[in-house]
């Protein structure tokens, strides 16, 4: 059902796809729009290692919640800040590409449980952390990426 990479000695290994999920702060979520047209918004994540799902927030309404309720479809790209070889201008760059199914979580354990780990990504300042999500959890829609196909792969931009 999912391509596979032509280039495959450019391909990464799954758990380097893993490590850079979870490092990366920020990413692409790509979702199908209003008149199908396709619709990629930048968004914080949270890779979670217990169920490998990927999880988001955001507020209740709008046109990202719309698309993914109309069609639950998703994908998800990542990449790093790239390195360069010793003596060389290029960008060697590492992404990932996260196809999967979108889930709304309704339990609030959870969405609290996932908002924390999320802010920690962010900084360790437990006090600022617990008064965000007291005043904005109960508004917090928490949604999950349930991951079907995982693809990663490194680019020299030579």
């Amino acid at each position: 059902m999912f391509r596979e990479l032509l280039r495959q000695k450019q391909q990464l290994e799954k758990e380097e796809c893993i490590h850079i999920l979870q490092k990366q702060l920020r990413g692409v979520l790509s979702v199908l729009g209003d008149d199908d047209y396709p619709y990629g918004l930048p968004i914080n994540h949270y890779y979670c290692e217990t169920d490998g799902k990927l999880y988001f927030h955001g507020g209740k309404k709008g046109h990202k919640i719309d698309a993914m309720k109309r069609h639950n479809k998703a994908s998800f790209c990542v990449y790093d800040e790239g390195f360069r070889k010793d003596g060389e201008w290029a960008l060697n760059i590492k992404s990932v590409i996260v196809f999967g199914r979108i889930e709304f979580v309704e339990d609030r354990e959870t969405v609290y449980r996932i908002s924390e780990a999320l802010s920690r990504k962010f900084t360790n300042d437990s006090e600022y952390i617990r008064r965000e999500i007291e005043r904005s959890g109960p508004g917090t829609l928490m949604f999950a990426l349930v991951p079907e196909h995982i693809t990663g792969k490194i680019v020299n931009e030579s």
